[in-house]
């Protein structure tokens, strides 16, 4: 058995979910009939074996993509770079699109389903970020080391290991590092790729690292700049006329008494407050940043809906109190939409990626919603989840983000069992990833 060749610490599992290990039904049949045949052939242990062999090299890249500074909107430099390597790898027709996506895809034999691993090329940190890794000990630190730096890396570690042991699939798989996966980027990559692709028909994300947690459920998220605004005016001589900040702070104080659900899971922020020109000033104009999330898409929009409704009596409750009418005004700018759906626990995509943690001695803890590329196609009904790409890390987002490379093979080794049961190895293995209707 394959799962012998592997060592597995527990440690690097966090438990986070919605679905526990007693609670998941079993792996199917079919699944478990072609690991059978998968594990049993020399090919695939050659290749999963090769990705241990070639963990300091997968590290190398991760260093390396790393300290290419992506912030938003700007991740062309490490696209081109990350182009470059694919190329390199045999993938030729490596190119980028309209959206600055890097595309690239190895052909299987025909007639199989067409599946996108992929990885995000942006980071949360503005331009400038200092983003030399360094070293202390076993442990990397960097903005952006492994989110994602390591899904970027591992997708290279999966690339060499079917080269090298020169798998032949049935299906198509299609390696992506896609742009605008963070922050206001929207998904704006993942968008495009499945706007101007229709043939997808399965897709996974490499985003964060624990092998024990698959996340096939979208968290969605709406935001909006709440803005207000009014003639503005001296704040002696124009005494009497509503202030756009006055009504800001209705609003908030609105807003902070609304409740919500807690299953789905359903929250709400005022993350961010602008506005006012002076001291002694009545504020023409202010703002307010909102961000609003959910696991359920119905929940998301009632709770967009209730909470435009309180927007709008702050600035009707601020004209009021100076007894005028349509002075101060509120207008909504969404500025993010994430779209939230769920996946089915059941799904061949699931069973396939449990089976391949278990295949490489892990144990899958949790199967949970999250905020990822894979919202896109959840929310359209195609088969995705979210998989960690290995090793143990922290601090995600902040300045002291670090990774530390403990049995990080563990992650390329799962992910290519599981693309290679989705997509079938040619003369092994049927996929087991269904092709939708064209």
């Amino acid at each position: 058995m394959l799962r012998r060749l592997f060592f597995f610490t527990a440690a690097t599992l966090t438990v986070t979910a919605a679905w526990s290990q007693a609670s998941l039904p079993p792996v199917s049949p079919a699944t478990e009939a072609a690991f059978v045949k998968l594990t049993a052939h020399a090919g695939v242990k050659q290749a999963v074996d090769f990705i241990k062999i070639d963990d300091e090299r997968t590290l190398k890249d991760q260093i390396e993509l790393t300290e290419i500074p992506a912030p938003p909107f700007k991740e062309a430099v490490r696209a081109l770079e990350y182009q470059k390597r694919l190329k390199a790898l045999g993938l030729t027709d490596a190119r980028i699109d309209s959206e600055g996506n890097v595309i690239a895809v190895r052909k299987g034999s025909g007639n199989g389903p067409v599946l996108v691993v992929s990885a995000h090329l942006d980071t949360v940190f503005p331009e400038g970020t200092d983003v030399k890794v360094k070293i202390k000990g076993n442990r990397y630190e960097a903005p952006g080391i492994y989110d994602d730096g390591r899904g970027l890396a591992a997708l290279l570690s999966v690339l060499r290991a079917l080269n090298q042991a020169d798998l032949k699939t049935v299906g198509d798989i299609v390696f992506v590092g896609t742009v605008g996966e963070e922050e206001l980027g929207d998904l704006r990559g993942v968008k495009a790729l499945f706007r101007d692709n229709k043939g997808i028909d399965g897709f996974i994300s490499l985003d964060g690292l624990d092998i024990g947690r698959i996340v096939n459920q979208a968290t969605g998220s709406r935001r909006f700049r709440i803005i207000y605004s009014g003639p503005g005016g001296h704040s002696f001589s124009a005494f009497g006329l509503p202030s756009a900040t006055h009504a800001l702070g209705r609003a908030i104080a609105k807003i902070s008494e609304v409740r919500t659900t807690d299953e789905p899971k359903t929250t709400f922020t005022v993350g961010t407050l602008k506005g006012g020109t002076s001291v002694n000033a009545i504020a023409a104009e202010a703002e307010l940043g909102l961000d609003m999330r959910s696991n359920s898409a119905v929940e998301l929009k009632k709770l967009e809906d209730r909470i435009m409704v309180l927007a709008r009596e702050a600035a009707d409750d601020e004209n009021k109190r100076w007894d005028k009418k349509d002075v101060i005004k509120v207008d909504f700018k969404l500025v993010g939409d994430r779209p939230a759906g769920a996946g089915q626990v059941d799904s061949p995509m699931v069973h396939a990626a449990r089976r391949s943690v278990a295949t490489v001695g892990g144990e899958v803890r949790s199967i949970a919603a999250s905020s990822t590329d894979s919202n896109l196609p959840i929310s359209l009904g195609i088969p995705a989840v979210t998989l960690g790409a290995g090793g143990v890390g922290g601090g995600s987002h902040g300045p002291g983000e670090w990774f530390s490379p403990v049995n990080a093979w563990l992650g390329p080794q799962s992910t290519l069992l599981t693309v290679l049961s989705l997509v079938g190895v040619d003369g092994v293995t049927a996929p087991l990833l269904p092709k939708r209707a064209r």
